[in-house]
């Protein structure tokens, strides 16, 4: 029987059938995240009744935005980009709903899960798999399980402080924190004030044989590396995965490979860099592992 997977983004959802080992169906549907967390439950309600009337699984798996209590399928918190998740108790609504077993885990802890069983972190005991795209997402695996610390929170590598220098937290507690420099939000805001034109992340990348470009992409990469190094050191893991659509520039990767090992202590350097193997469905894939 076939297993319901929803992967629940800011932006949006995607959603598809694992069975067999293979997703099919898959979709892609906008969130809507600003109209709430209860909106947000019903689009995913709506997705999967709509599977439903077309053919049959036995369970669901749910990848999602915001910190996440496995145990009781609850957001713990979420941020305001899906305002009113906080407290959503999301396996039950959808058990009761569809009357099937529904796992709900966090979506990078859900990508790792995804990588551990199918990808880059096959075979692998100790990693950390971070992604880099409106925010940093991060999940650490130690022993071979994924490791969620007393709280099921651990993994919030965006919040590490990299520029105490800028540490507000009376106007925002991610001030001066990792994500506020690494993530491609930075990078675009940065690249924005240089020429408004460029405005995401292609179009940088496209103009990157120009000076000016190459020299802002190479300071935003040494902001991933500074961020690396302390995780590399605090942890001690032989493999770092590396997603988000950014990653997909093979310059990203490179400049990584070649600015972070100088950075870190030589009883540390066999620790290998490498992209994210599954794009986009690692968190399918993941939400699918979850209910096996």
């Amino acid at each position: 029987m076939a297993t319901m997977v929803l992967d629940i983004g800011g932006t949006a959802i995607k959603s598809g059938l694992f069975d067999g080992g293979t997703l099919s169906d898959i979709r892609e549907t906008p969130t809507e995240a600003g109209m709430g967390g209860g909106h947000v439950v019903q689009r995913a309600k709506d997705i999967i009744d709509s599977y439903r009337q077309r053919c049959s699984f036995d369970r669901i798996g749910i990848s999602t935005a915001g910190q996440v209590d496995p145990v009781r399928g609850q957001i713990i918190y979420a941020n305001e980009n899906i305002p009113g998740y906080t407290g959503t108790r999301l396996g039950e609504i959808l058990t009761q709903a569809f009357h099937v077993p529904t796992a709900v885990e966090n979506d990078v802890n859900a990508a790792a899960i995804g990588e551990s069983v199918f990808g880059a972190g096959k075979g692998r005991k100790e990693f950390v798999c971070l992604t880099y795209g409106t925010g940093v997402g991060g999940a650490i695996f130690a022993g071979g399980r994924l490791y969620s610390g007393c709280s099921y929170s651990a993994g919030e590598f965006g919040a590490v402080i990299t520029h105490p220098e800028d540490r507000d937290i009376g106007s925002d507690m991610f001030s001066g924190c990792y994500e506020k420099y690494a993530s491609v939000t930075a990078l675009v805001k940065n690249a924005v004030q240089m020429d408004p034109a460029l405005d995401n992340g292609r179009k940088i990348f496209g103009r990157l044989d120009e000076p000016e470009v190459r020299a802002l992409v190479d300071r935003w990469v040494m902001e991933i590396v500074y961020g690396l190094t302390s995780i590399i050191h605090m942890l001690n893991p032989e493999c770092v995965i590396l997603g988000g659509g950014i990653m997909e520039q093979p310059y990203v990767l490179e400049q990584l490979r070649e600015k972070l090992y100088p950075n870190i202590m030589s009883s540390f350097r066999h620790v290998q860099i490498e992209k994210a193997a599954l794009g986009n469905r690692a968190g399918m894939l993941g939400a699918a592992a979850l209910t096996r």
